[in-house]
This record gives structure tokens, C-alpha cells and sequence, in this order.
């Protein structure tokens, strides 16, 4: 199997790596990285679980060719930890019980962390809509919509921005 060497940003730091042509980035961050919060689940684009931003942007990490990664900024959810939109979530998440197995979590973290950059302000029905993409067979998808709803509340506390 042919190699390409990329560099990319990958949690804040610059990486340059041999990475397969047809080889993907959850695959990459996984195996070579050790960044298992990355999940891959049906390694279709289905059910987000491998989600990860790259340059703000969520995108499937196991439809995401490494070879594609060239100058770009990854984000996996073990990085996210450290900014204070991302801990008013997973606060909420713990509170409102929204992770119950815990597969689908860092995937739906990483599409709230996109949402509530994009929109501080979501109603439950824009929650709903951005992540239609993750699939979780446990919740029921409530408690989700609640915890995401709740920490866009109190980031919007003058206090906690």
C-alpha cells in the first residue's frame, strides 16, 4: 500500500506522518495516535461516532481520507476537555444521564461543540436537527437535547462566558 506524508495540526500540535492513500483518519488518530475517544462504529458515515472537527467543522473520521488532512486542524474529543464550552457539556451530559453507554458520546459531544459555536442559543428543535447525524440506541435522544439545551443556558450566563 502506497504512503503519503501530511502534516496537520492535531489537538494543538503539529504532526507530520506517513499515512496510506486509502487509509482514514479515525483509523489514523485511533492506531497511531492512541485517541480512542474517537469511535468507530459503522464505518459507513452513519451513526457519528468517529465524528471529530476538523477546522471547526464536524466531519465523519472514518469517511475522512488521512491523505486529506494536509494543513488542516484536527480536534478529537480528548482536546476538547480544555475549553469551557465542552465542560458545560459534558457536565450536562453527566447530569441528565445523556450518556448512558457511552459509544455515541464523544460523536454527539463533538456535533454539539460545532452547534453551539455556530448557534449559543439553539431551541430543542435545532438541537434535534444538528444531531440527527448521531445515532444512540440507549437515550432515547431526550436527555441529549436536555443537556446540550441546558449547557447552552448557562453559557449564556454573563458569569460563564
Amino acid at each position: 500500500m502506497s504512503e503519503t506524508m501530511i502534516r496537520f495540526t492535531l489537538n494543538g500540535r503539529d504532526v507530520t506522518i506517513p499515512a496510506a492513500t486509502r487509509g482514514h483518519l479515525g483509523d489514523l488518530l485511533r492506531e497511531h495516535f492512541r485517541e480512542t475517544g474517537t469511535h468507530l462504529g459503522c464505518e459507513h458515515g452513519v451513526c457519528g461516532a468517529c465524528n471529530v472537527l476538523m477546522n471547526g467543522r464536524v466531519v465523519r473520521s472514518c469517511l475522512t481520507l488521512a491523505v486529506q488532512l494536509e494543513g488542516v486542524t484536527i480536534e478529537t474529543v480528548e482536546h476538547c476537555g480544555q475549553d469551557a464550552r465542552f465542560a458545560a457539556l459534558q457536565n450536562a451530559f453527566v447530569e441528565h444521564n445523556a450518556l448512558q453507554c457511552g459509544f455515541c458520546t464523544s460523536g454527539m459531544l463533538m456535533t454539539a461543540q460545532e452547534l453551539l459555536a455556530e448557534n449559543p442559543t439553539p431551541d430543542h428543535e435545532e438541537i434535534r436537527d444538528a444531531i440527527s447525524g448521531n445515532l444512540c440506541r440507549c437515550t432515547g435522544y431526550q436527555a441529549i437535547v436536555e443537556a446540550i439545551s441546558e449547557a447552552a443556558a448557562w453559557l449564556k450566563e454573563p458569569a460563564n462566558e
